[in-house]
């Protein structure tokens, strides 16, 4: 029972300390979300931006604060992140210092180059730092754009046949006619 009694302590201790730690709120707070003006169905070609906010909940300014946003493309069998030099002009906000209580708000704006399910998310950490804090991540569907319309084609398919055909008839009656 003497041994118990320790062994019982030290675990309720390091409990007390668990619970403690899940309480205390992270260094960072990181929201992400979906600009009100992205088109609810997006197509290939289309633009979408999503919005950052972090927010620095220490008592310290954060010092060299880098924010990145990735891309993950989650179609079965082709899951793999997105190279975003075709997708995004803003891949990162470098160097910037954010003060105890601020929020710093990002635009993250995207180009849809390929058709598909993504998922978006934000990044952060800081040049001092050994630890990286995320968003939640957004997923949508790209649509393919369609890139041919059927009546341009049908007029072309059937008009250069006709076209054809009838060139053939007149050249064919004037030769009959000279020969005659």
């Amino acid at each position: 029972m003497k041994i118990h009694k320790p062994l019982l302590s030290a675990v309720a201790a390091i409990l007390l300390l668990a619970t403690a730690a899940a309480a205390a709120p992270p260094p960072v707070t990181l929201n992400l979300s979906p600009d009100a003006a992205n088109p609810a169905s997006p197509i290939m070609g289309d633009h979408l931006r999503f919005w950052s906010t972090i927010t620095n909940n220490e008592k310290d300014p954060i010092q060299g604060l880098v924010a990145w946003v990735s891309l993950v493309e989650v179609d079965q069998g082709n899951e793999q992140p997105m190279d975003l030099e075709d997708w995004s002009a803003h891949k990162a906000v470098a160097g910037a210092t954010l003060e105890p209580g601020k929020p710093l708000r990002t635009d993250w704006p995207m180009r849809l180059i390929k058709s598909g399910d993504y998922r978006v998310i934000v990044s952060v950490t800081d040049r001092g730092g050994n630890r990286v804090y995320t968003s939640p991540t957004i997923q949508f569907h790209v649509r393919p754009k369609p890139m041919l319309k059927a009546g341009r084609v049908t007029a072309v398919a059937v008009g250069v046949p006709v076209s054809l055909l009838a060139l053939f008839f007149v050249l064919k009656r004037r030769q009959r006619a000279r020969h005659g």
